[in-house]
């Protein structure tokens, strides 16, 4: 059964299901959680295991660069254009594609001339976000 509420509460087997499950991939309904001169981040933490990640990139401006431990990630380019570093390697990033990000490899994102709108799943709640440079905390 199809409904154009997106607000309706689901039961499936018993169990009921988010009252927002269906949502823009361009207004993903989440909480501002970073914003400055670069860029504007939402979280939508509805889930229980995934948090589904909007980032806003102004025209020539980038990411910080950094890596998580024990979280992978999945972006997805919505809107623009620019490069992206993911490891050692950087390429051209433009809308329509995807790049998975394995726990533990460092990434950064680079905004072209028109900026970059890009979605990103990842696994539990925001980790912390390390700058390359700080690699001796993984050290033991």
């Amino acid at each position: 059964m199809e409904h154009s509420d997106a607000n309706v509460i689901l039961t499936v087997r018993g169990a009921k299901m988010l009252s927002q499950p269906l949502m823009s991939m361009r207004t993903i309904d989440g909480d501002v959680v970073k914003e400055d001169d670069r860029y504007l981040v939402r979280d939508n933490t509805q889930l229980k295991n995934l948090v589904v990640s909007s980032t806003k990139l102004k025209p020539g401006k980038a990411t910080s660069g950094h890596f998580h431990k024990g979280q992978e990630e999945v972006y997805m380019f919505i809107e623009g254009n620019g490069h992206m570093t993911l490891g050692e390697k950087r390429f051209q990033i433009r809308e329509g594609q995807m790049v998975l990000i394995e726990d533990g490899i460092f990434h950064k994102v680079e905004a072209g001339d028109e900026g970059a709108y890009f979605v990103c799943v990842f696994d539990g709640g925001r980790h912390t976000e390390v700058p390359k440079e700080q690699t001796s905390i993984f050290d033991e």
